[in-house]
């Protein structure tokens, strides 16, 4: 029996990129026999009337959606619809929160960079306490990150030298939720992005960059396919499923030992660069998960 799908993604991301990327998930799930549907978030209209959750226009629900947008708020409203929603909002939820997405790990006990969350500060307040910059100083020493909250592609994180430039950036983002992590200077411009679903690592690269501590493919970085060891894959799946992924991409550090560390985890991880690195294509692998649970059972 064909299976009917959304794939929800932001009504500000149509560029030729975004579309060439949906268009992948529409052809991979017609070999699956499933019919999916891009729609954006926009065209949707989240509502409550007489008390019930309610969406406009009123269309034949799909057997599940892909969520590949950050609309947590619609993603709440279909859930409350009885809709499928892979990832589900929660996930998405916790990992577009870096602050929320560390606590997260951290309540699994996972390894990370030491990580300091800004405190909330209301608008009359203009600049960061020196007690507090002393502290982060203190905690971090030189060079330190510090990253927004919110952000994606590598944007949003910053390389800071010394109490001038931390004083600047943290006067700078005071009033956006923001954090400030240990600088992890044996993974300078490297890492490994790990593909995981339903419990699996299904594709992995190394990502090199020889000009910027970030080591993304939008800022120049060079990608190449790599086979990670047990300690890597076991953390990256750990990760996952900390945050209740489905579906993640993992960032993984390497420390001084070469062991692994959290970076980050993506509930939105892109399938063109794991593909371009490794020639595997990881949608396969989240429709096949994402009908075996539909199934009500594991991939």
């Amino acid at each position: 029996m064909k299976l009917t799908g959304w794939l929800i993604y932001n009504g500000g991301m149509a560029t030729e990129k975004f579309i060439d990327l949906h268009n992948w998930y529409v052809k991979t799930a017609k070999t699956l026999q499933i019919e999916l549907k891009p729609i954006a978030n926009n065209q949707l209209f989240s509502q409550i009337e007489n008390g019930q959750f309610k969406l406009e226009p009123q269309l034949a629900k799909p057997d599940f959606i892909l969520y590949l947008d950050k609309d947590i708020h619609l993603a709440n409203q279909l859930e409350r619809l009885g809709m499928p929603i892979f990832n589900s909002a929660q996930t998405i939820a916790v990992c577009d929160n870096k602050i929320t997405m560390h606590q997260q790990l951290a309540g699994a006990g996972l390894p990370q960079p030491l990580t300091i969350f800004a405190p909330m500060l209301f608008a009359q307040i203009k600049k960061p306490k020196s007690t507090f910059l002393d502290h982060v100083e203190q905690s971090l020493s030189y060079p330190l990150i510090v990253k927004e909250a919110y952000g994606s592609f590598g944007e949003q994180v910053y390389l800071i030298h010394n109490r001038t430039e931390l004083d600047a950036i943290a006067t700078k983002l005071i009033h956006r939720p923001h954090l400030f992590q240990e600088y992890i200077q044996s993974s300078y411009g490297r890492d490994m992005r790990l593909h995981v679903v339903g419990g699996q690592v299904v594709a992995s690269m190394e990502r090199v960059s020889s000009h910027d501590f970030r080591a993304n493919v939008t800022n120049g970085a060079k990608m190449f396919a790599t086979e990670p060891n047990d300690r890597f894959i076991e953390l990256a799946i750990a990760a996952s499923q900390a945050v209740g992924a489905d579906f993640s991409g993992v960032d993984l550090l390497f420390d001084q030992n070469n062991e692994p560390i959290i970076c980050e985890v993506n509930s939105n991880a892109h399938i063109k660069t794991i593909y371009q690195a490794t020639s595997i294509d990881v949608s396969q692998f989240i429709f096949k998960h994402i009908l075996a649970k539909l199934k009500g059972h594991s991939i």
